[in-house]
């Protein structure tokens, strides 16, 4: 009924830059917070921005000032702009969102599939 896609990961070298990208399509009524979440191997998965309806984000410590996490309400679309990428960044990519269906009644928690980030020289 929801699919999310995402899009923009690959191999970059530090200091370089990338920028994901996580649409949502199907029946959706209406979107909430839409998130980026990381999980490096070994490593849970982890918080890495987030962002409301409203425009307010929220960055985990690791990632402020590099990254920068965005919404497009039209395309049901949220983005991640990496830069000044580090080794450590290398990790499967998630895209989370909040989304009301037609069908239901409240808000369900949907997951891309994932999208790999190597930073490496």
């Amino acid at each position: 009924q929801v699919r999310l896609v995402e899009s923009g990961g690959g191999l970059v070298q530090p200091g370089g830059s990338l920028r994901l990208s996580c649409a949502a399509s199907g029946s959706i009524f209406s979107i909430y917070t839409m998130g980026w979440y990381r999980q490096a191997p070994g490593n849970e998965r982890e918080l890495v921005a987030t962002i409301t309806t409203l425009g307010s984000t929220n960055y985990a410590d690791a990632v402020k000032g590099r990254f920068t996490i965005s919404r497009d309400n039209a395309k049901n679309t949220v983005y991640l702009q990496m830069n000044t990428l580090k080794p450590e960044d290398t990790a499967v990519y998630y895209c989370n969102i909040d989304i009301q269906t037609f069908r239901m009644g409240i808000p369900q928690n949907y997951w891309g599939q994932g999208t790999q980030v190597t930073v490496s020289s």
